[in-house]
């Protein structure tokens, strides 16, 4: 493309040439039409680099190979797979919806759009990138990497989580679609390859860009300025204490409330962080316990806020014979490790094995 797209046409076939020579042709989710191996694909790839998802993919869809193995699946297993990939509402979504292909579909992933983006978890840009590389389908994407290309590529100001800029994304992008549906799949993968390996967030390599000549941002210099950022507001901060019991080479783990963060995933008690830990303990527990090893509080970040958690360890010295609580479990520490729970959790675990 020597100046701005002169054609929709010209626009695609350019992105689909490139991809064909230039692109990415052996992830591990990528030949083959099977609309299972797709979803699963496309829903870890929300918000996770390819690096990352590459061996959790593997990993999951040799536990859970069809849709019907992952519909039948105990939702616990399904989190113990998903472990340290991050927000386990994909995961949780993921299970529900392949029961409900089991349940309304006959266990037959559906070939209709409004099918598709209708199931937990599947929204608008990831049902399009499904039905075009499964079915062939012409539906625009407009996940991250194609908001950056086409907010460079026409100077298209503001930030994409606008209303009316989205609105507007949405419109380009579908305008822009290849005429030919046999193109389609190879157009939606050069958007994604595009984004993900040339036009990069920060040092993005103009040079090798197909769309180099057309491109606004590049023209005028403002390859930083596209996309327009979030306007900026105070990340908000909150605390909280976790209750480390450990008997011997044990730990006492909850299971988090289906809601919420980490929601089904395996925690330490939370408690009040000015609460005597050896009464909370007992009263709760029902354990003898003296003061364990000081810990350092740890930091982790969730989308909309920063969370501080006090880890408190104690030493038990002597179970009660109370019965455990609903939800409750004592768990070997190597056994902890290996279960559906969070990634604070995971480092703390890490912590309490050099004591």
């Amino acid at each position: 493309m020597k100046k701005r797209a002169d054609s929709d046409a010209e626009f695609s076939g350019c992105l689909v040439a490139w991809q064909r020579r230039h692109g990415r042709h052996d992830l591990p989710w990528q030949n083959t039409r099977d609309p299972y191996v797709i979803w699963v694909a496309e829903i870890m790839l929300q918000q996770t680099q390819v690096k990352t998802v590459i061996p959790y993919f593997g990993r999951f869809m040799e536990r859970f190979p069809t849709v019907g193995a992952l519909a039948r699946a105990d939702e616990n297993a399904v989190l113990e797979a998903w472990s340290g990939l991050g927000y386990y509402a994909r995961g949780r979504n993921l299970h529900k919806a392949a029961r409900i292909i089991a349940a309304e579909h006959g266990g037959v992933f559906p070939r209709d759009f409004c099918a598709v983006a209708a199931l937990p978890g599947i929204g608008r840009s990831t049902a399009s990138a499904i039905c075009a590389f499964a079915y062939h389908q012409r539906w625009a994407i407009l996940d991250g990497n194609v908001r950056r290309v086409l907010t460079r590529c026409f100077g298209i100001d503001g930030y994409p989580g606008d209303r009316k800029v989205e609105q507007r994304l949405w419109m380009l992008a579908e305008s822009l679609l290849p005429g030919n549906k046999r193109n389609i799949a190879d157009y939606t993968q050069a958007q994604m390859d595009l984004g993900a390996t040339v036009c990069t967030r920060s040092r993005p390599l103009c040079a090798l860009c197909p769309l180099v000549d057309a491109c606004v941002a590049n023209r005028e210099m403002r390859t930083a300025d596209f996309p327009g950022r979030k306007p900026r507001k105070p990340v908000p901060a909150r605390a909280t204490a976790m209750l480390i019991l450990v008997s011997q080479n044990e730990v006492l783990l909850e299971r988090r409330p289906p809601a919420g963060i980490w929601g089904g995933l395996w925690c330490f008690p939370e408690m009040p962080p000015g609460e005597d830990v050896c009464a909370c303990s007992r009263d709760r527990y029902g354990v003898v316990c003296e003061p364990g090893p000081e810990l350092q509080p740890i930091v982790h970040g969730f989308t909309h806020f920063n969370l501080t958690i006090d880890p408190r360890v104690v030493k038990v010295t002597r179970r009660s014979a109370r019965v455990e609580q609903p939800g409750s479990t004592w768990m070997a520490l190597d056994d902890a490790g290996r279960a559906a729970i969070p990634v604070p959790v995971r480092r703390l675990l890490g912590l309490l094995r050099k004591f």
